[in-house]
């Protein structure tokens, strides 16, 4: 009977000595960033039968295991995933509009005070000094242009640097997961399956997480305990001990657009969720459309007010010069982005000419191959869906009145096309950093005011100079300038409004995800003081039970003495 009291309290001493141990490591790890509450799990020993009946043999400690719940840690790091997204989103968006709506930074009051001065001159085309505002003035609006685009530059420089870190880091977690199922694998072997290593699963779950802000994260629970882990739409990340390295590279076609390759395979449309998808989706739908629109504005303005002031004769003379443009755009890199994988490309920029041109300026093109030997093209207007068909390498290449050159640009190709690949041109995408006044007007006498030779106080083209400002040259004959600056304004400024509110959004469903899993699987200071308490009275009680089979042993062979 001693022997069996002894025994059964031996084994709830180890039990409850267990139970301490677990719950103090609870205590230890209360703030400890994705640990799992752990509890202790008692099994009773099989009974004994006797004569009398069934008697119990004590405890066994049957498993450790972790406060874990398999769909609210998907729905945190689901959660997690779209607000660092929407997030970074809105962080880089509420930059760019910053820069554009602010009276400091914007181009708005630019042009107001250019076109003022502009009227100065019509108003007193023989005065120097409103000839000389009028260049001052200009060169300030060129100055704020140029500004502006490096500004744009600085973002998509943050971009890129942003994606090389994040990308970095997603290839650290990768390492370290794999690491992990070779842990994992092991220890659950050791224990032929029956107990799990909790702290390692906590690592992994962690990991798991982190990669989930930086970009969508899913896994696949392998029979060895280990687990295949994808980004994106199925993007192999991790499988089993082996980890995928991603990396960031440069298009074909423009260093400077950065793409995310893993396995030599450009997966940049395939991700989705994180930071990396917020700095993706930032560059491709507020930064790149921004930049192509302000190109486009500065391409505008510089082709009407040249048409007209070429038209004009200035006071240099005599004989009166005319035939100046006024504004020089330089000659930008044209951006392009392509599908083609066998073909090269070489596209200039072609300063417009033509009166009536910027109605019908796109800020990009996009040229579809629909035949080859001999090459036949489509090109697609993106600004207003219109199109032009077909179009062979000549019209591309030549120059104005081709086709290409006289919506901006020519391109020509090397290699092998093939029917279906697709070029998307952006011909002014960097036309606002190279924007200047031109650089033969040395002195405001070159100014072309009037109509004709030897009418020194004639303003009739400084008249139509300033009636740009009011007119509707873009976009079709529907959008002044002013209009087209506002609206780039309101395009940055209503995606940046619509961040904001998904952002707070997503940041309440985040707050109750993570409250939701600290509701299950952290750690509550009052309930393990209670349990300390309750497994010390236990463990003392067994104590006793242990004390009291010592005496009764004690007695027993003190009877035989």
């Amino acid at each position: 009977m001693a022997m069996g009291i002894l025994g059964t309290a031996l084994s709830g001493l180890t039990a409850f000595q267990r139970s301490l141990e677990t719950t103090s490591n609870n205590i230890s790890n209360a703030n400890t960033e994705g640990y799992s509450r752990q509890r202790v799990e008692l099994a009773t020993r099989p009974e004994q039968f006797t004569g009398a009946g069934y008697i119990g043999n004590g405890v066994d400690v049957a498993n450790i295991t972790r406060s874990y719940d398999q769909f609210i840690t998907n729905q945190l790091r689901s959660s997690t995933s779209t607000y660092n997204e929407v997030n970074s989103f809105y962080t880089l968006s509420s930059q760019i509009d910053n820069i554009t709506a602010d009276d400091a930074t914007g181009l708005a009051p630019a042009m107001k005070s250019f076109f003022d001065s502009v009227d100065g001159v019509a108003n007193d085309p023989t005065s120097i000094s409103a000839r000389q505002v009028m260049l001052t003035q200009a060169g300030s609006l060129t100055q704020q242009f140029n500004t502006m685009s490096a500004r744009f530059s600085d973002m998509r420089k943050q971009v890129n640097d942003n994606l090389t870190s994040s990308i970095d880091e997603v290839n650290g977690y990768a390492k370290s997961l794999a690491d992990l199922n070779v842990k994992i694998v092991a220890d659950i072997g050791r224990s032929s399956g029956k107990q799990m290593p909790n702290e390692l699963l906590d690592q992994r779950d962690a990991l798991l997480t982190k990669i989930a802000e930086k970009t969508d994260v899913s896994f696949v629970d392998q029979s060895d305990g280990s687990i295949n882990v994808f980004i994106g739409k199925g993007q192999p990340l991790v499988l089993g001990s082996y980890a995928s390295t991603l990396s960031v590279q440069g298009s074909s076609t423009d260093v400077d657009h950065k793409q995310i390759v893993l396995n030599g395979q450009d997966i940049s449309n395939q991700l989705s969720g994180g930071e990396i998808y917020g700095n993706l989706r930032f560059r491709d739908q507020v930064l790149d459309p921004a930049q192509q629109q302000l190109g486009l504005l500065a391409t505008g303005i510089a082709t009407e007010f040249n048409d007209i002031h070429k038209s004009g004769f200035d006071l240099s003379g005599p004989p009166a010069a005319t035939g100046v443009d006024f504004f020089d755009l330089g000659s930008p890199a044209v951006q392009v982005q392509t599908t083609a994988s066998n073909a090269g490309i070489t596209a200039n920029f072609v300063a417009p000419t033509s009166p009536t041109l910027s109605s019908t300026l796109g800020a990009s093109y996009r040229l579809d191959v629909i035949s080859t030997a001999p090459d036949v093209f489509t090109m697609t207007n993106l600004s207003d869906n219109t199109v032009t068909t077909p179009l062979g390498s000549t019209d591309l290449t030549d120059p104005p009145p081709a086709a290409a050159a006289v919506n901006g640009f020519n391109i020509s190709f090397s290699g092998t096309l093939a029917i279906g690949d697709s070029f998307q041109i952006s011909p002014s995408f960097n036309a606002a950093a190279s924007f200047k006044v031109n650089p033969a007007i040395t002195n405001p006498r070159q100014i072309a005011a009037a109509g004709a030779a030897g009418l020194p106080g004639d303003n009739s083209v400084a008249l139509k100079l300033a009636a740009l400002e009011s007119k509707s040259p873009m976009n079709n004959g529907k959008s002044s300038f002013t209009q087209v600056y506002g609206n780039l304004v309101a395009d940055v400024g209503s995606q940046t409004h619509a961040a904001s509110v998904s952002k707070s959004a997503q940041e309440t469903l985040l707050k109750q995800a993570t409250g939701a899993k600290e509701n299950i699987s952290g750690v509550n200071l009052d309930e393990e003081a209670a349990n300390l308490i309750k497994f010390q009275n236990s463990y003392q009680a067994a104590a006793k039970a242990v004390s009291v089979a010592n005496s009764l042993f004690d007695t027993l062979i003190g009877a035989f003495r």
